[in-house]
């Protein structure tokens, strides 16, 4: 198997692939038509990325059949098309959880203690220790968390560390859950942001979450409040943030941009960022040795699992549910053949198959093949597939 990596990635993930047998491309430059030439050239099986954005010329030059994201979420990939291809699409979600809650914490602290500004002053040669000594402290505060996830519940071991009080919403979150996770429930992101005084932001990007941190939402903060944002930029509506910073004097803790430069180094342009009570990162909330460590032993993995199994651990574009609308059980001896004839019949009677599976009695004699079908063979293509000498029976089941 042929492995094209695509971007910067641990030393000891690119020997884990080549301790499988795998042959290994590695170049962290490639981006844009440089990276759809290289995967024209090399044909691999398998790609693997970071942050470089995976488009449909890059699904369409070669013959891929896995993309896997080397960090949580997908939303670098073009995953319509991945799927449209049959290129199953996977990532490392959880393995960065801890890394991204540190620096998130990171980000609370520094706001509080305004530590970027003391730093600046002193480099500068002044000593200001009036100002900076009216830090308002953080313990005994209110974390909101939008998003309780890996990382929210990071978020939650260290916030008690902390002596923070923890409230939460997240769309699967439960009273039942928050109880179990020991924080209080509330249901809806507005719920969090009138009662917090540091929000903390660890939801996926989805088309229900853009801007899910809006005008509305901001409105509903308390003056003066933290807000913390390591998940994705398009999450928060970054006009409606710069009115609550400069209205109502919230100060921001943002490791994520609207426009982030797609390579590591490069000019970058953000009204935000200008602002005073802005303090930013570089996109960096995952970039911890540890993270890496993990995410990379996380790729071998998914990898390993592929060439051994022919399964995919973490694909995110297979289908939730299957459109079929029936099942075709078909008990049968185990031999070549069988199932040859069972597909030759319903190809005749231009019936597709969606999904299959067939699993195996003990002693390898028989065998029982579960055919799932978009339309229900007409009898005389029942009749003809149990017509072979080795079909025991052939059942046929409305799935809904």
């Amino acid at each position: 198997m042929k492995i094209l990596v695509a971007d910067k990635f641990e030393q000891s993930g690119l020997e884990g692939l080549k301790s499988l047998g795998c042959t290994v491309v590695y170049d962290p430059s490639l981006k844009d038509d440089a990276l759809v030439e290289a995967i024209r050239t090399h044909t691999p099986d398998v790609l693997v990325v970071r942050s470089t954005k995976v488009t449909a010329p890059m699904l369409e030059a070669g013959d891929l059949s896995l993309v896997i994201r080397a960090g949580a979420g997908v939303n670098t990939i073009d995953v319509d098309t991945a799927s449209r291809r049959g290129i199953y699409v996977a990532n490392c979600p959880g393995k960065n959880a801890i890394a991204v809650a540190e620096l998130a914490f990171g980000l609370i602290l520094s706001l509080d203690r305004r530590i970027p500004d003391n730093v600046a002053q002193l480099r500068a040669g002044k000593w200001n220790k009036k100002e900076f000594s009216e830090a308002r402290g953080v313990f005994g505060c209110t974390l909101g968390l939008i998003g309780v996830g890996n990382i929210g519940r990071e978020m939650i071991t260290r916030a008690r560390a902390f002596g923070l009080r923890v409230i939460a919403w997240s769309r699967s979150l439960t009273p039942e859950r928050a109880e179990q996770l020991g924080v209080g429930y509330r249901a809806t992101p507005l719920d969090v942001a009138s009662e917090a005084d540091i929000v903390s932001v660890h939801v996926a990007l989805t088309p229900e979450t853009k801007h899910l941190c809006n005008r509305a939402f901001f409105e509903a903060m308390r003056k003066g409040a933290y807000f913390i944002n390591t998940a994705r930029a398009e999450v928060v509506d970054e006009d409606a943030l710069a009115w609550a910073i400069r209205e109502k004097g919230i100060r921001a803790g943002l490791d994520v941009f609207e426009g982030e430069p797609s390579a590591g180094e490069g000019e970058f342009r953000n009204p935000l960022v200008e602002l005073p009570l802005v303090y930013g990162t570089h996109h960096i909330g995952a970039s911890t040795q540890q993270a890496q460590e993990a995410i990379a032993a996380e790729v071998v993995h998914i990898v390993q699992t592929y060439m051994q199994t022919g399964r995919v651990p973490n694909v995110v574009n297979l289908a939730d549910h299957s459109p079929a609308k029936y099942l075709l059980v078909v008990r049968h001896l185990d031999r070549v053949g069988v199932l040859a004839h069972v597909f030759n019949c319903l190809r005749e009677a231009n019936i597709n198959v969606q999904e299959t599976e067939n699993i195996i009695f003990a002693g390898a004699e028989a065998a029982v093949a579960r055919i799932q079908l978009d339309s229900a063979p007409p009898e005389a293509t029942l009749h003809a597939i149990q017509q072979h000498e080795c079909i025991f029976s052939a059942t046929l089941v409305a799935l809904h």
